[in-house]
């Protein structure tokens, strides 16, 4: 449904080029949830303007269900952006006007019938849950039901997508669910395909199929969750199963060989480090874990230290050949390069400001 293409954005600041998009490609499947996730400066702000036409792109292409978008004239641009639903981070409501008079205003923009309008004002507020809302103003709603509005708003002319920029980082935790709950709710109702720029793994988790991960205006790393969590060697499935930053570990099991274990599928339900001890006759000690079910698929990532007298490259074989992925732990120096990726409930950047 969504196919973007070698895209490009480079901006000029007087005889200086900024390369703000370098070769961005990806393609999400109608009918699916796909995050873009990254830190400030990554691109996604730029990303979102060249997918909803306000910048054009310096080169390649971005298209919605086969309709090449970088392409059209400046006349069809409203056309095409009606395509495009999009979710903003703060609702982005209009204060003089009620609930009803915020979803109806794209409707009113192209002229629609007003029998129309309300009929499918009323309908959108039942589907986003505000029902009986409909004269409330934006000053009388709490943060979710503006973000409710909002997403009712963004399919008010019925598109194919839905772009959601940071649509729940101004909101609590259990309000954040919600929204995402909704989202996903609508994606399989209305048969939508949606893309969310985030900088929260949170929601990547919660909601998402697939993710990209934006860096320096590049993507680095894209797939399906459960793929990119089953890579050890992934910056994603580190923050998709992250481990405590740790100081190295003193007179625990003598100072011994510690390694980083990663169990998928059947292999999560399988007393492995039982079997370990048991076949080496050692000792180990589970350093730290993160359990996770992503894509509907369970996983678990161990930091586990074994005894000053084991074979750790015999362990590390022992684990590969009952498919279970594992690896000497990195150096301090790599663990604090991981600890720029937030937690699964904090945000993605360490930034709390400006994330895009």
């Amino acid at each position: 449904m969504i196919t973007v293409t070698d895209l490009r954005k480079v901006y000029r600041q007087g005889k200086k080029e900024v390369v703000a998009l370098d070769g961005v490609s990806l393609s999400v499947p109608k009918g699916s949830i796909h995050g873009i996730i990254g830190h400030s400066g990554a691109g996604k702000s730029t990303l979102v303007r060249c997918l909803t036409l306000l910048d054009r792109p310096t080169s390649g292409s971005v298209s919605i269900d086969g309709t090449e978008l970088s392409s059209v004239r400046d006349s069809e641009i409203r056309a095409a952006r009606r395509r495009i639903g999009m979710v903003f981070q703060h609702a982005n409501l209009m204060d003089s006007r009620t609930a009803a008079g915020n979803v109806a205003h794209p409707m009113e923009l192209v002229k629609a019938p007003k029998d129309k309008i309300r009929a499918k004002v009323a309908e959108l507020l039942k589907l986003v849950g505000l029902e009986g809302f409909e004269n409330a103003y934006p000053s009388q709603l709490s943060g979710g039901q503006r973000q409710r509005v909002g997403i009712a708003r963004a399919l008010a002319s019925d598109p194919d997508v839905l772009l959601c920029d940071e649509p729940t980082s101004a909101l609590d935790p259990a309000t954040t669910d919600e929204i995402l709950d909704l989202i996903q709710d609508l994606t399989r109702r209305l048969q939508l395909t949606v893309l969310i720029i985030t900088h929260e793994m949170h929601v990547v988790k919660r909601v998402c199929g697939s993710v990209s991960l934006l860096s320096k205006g590049q993507v680095i790393e894209s797939g399906p969750l459960a793929e990119v969590a089953s890579d050890l060697d992934s910056k994603l499935a580190r923050a998709l199963l992250p481990l405590p930053v740790s100081e190295p570990i003193k007179g625990a099991l003598q100072a011994g060989p510690v390694l980083e274990i990663l169990f998928s599928g059947e292999g999560a339900k399988e007393p492995v480090l039982t079997g370990v001890a048991r076949h080496f006759d050692i000792d180990l000690n589970v350093l730290a874990g993160s359990v996770e079910t992503l894509g509907g698929q369970q996983f678990g990532h161990l930091r586990v230290q074994l005894g000053d007298d084991a074979d750790r490259d015999a362990v590390l074989g022992y684990l590969r050949n009952r498919g279970i992925s594992a690896k000497l732990a990195g150096s301090t120096a790599d663990e604090a390069e991981l600890s720029e990726f937030a937690p699964a409930d904090t945000d993605f950047a360490a930034e709390t400001g400006d994330s895009k």
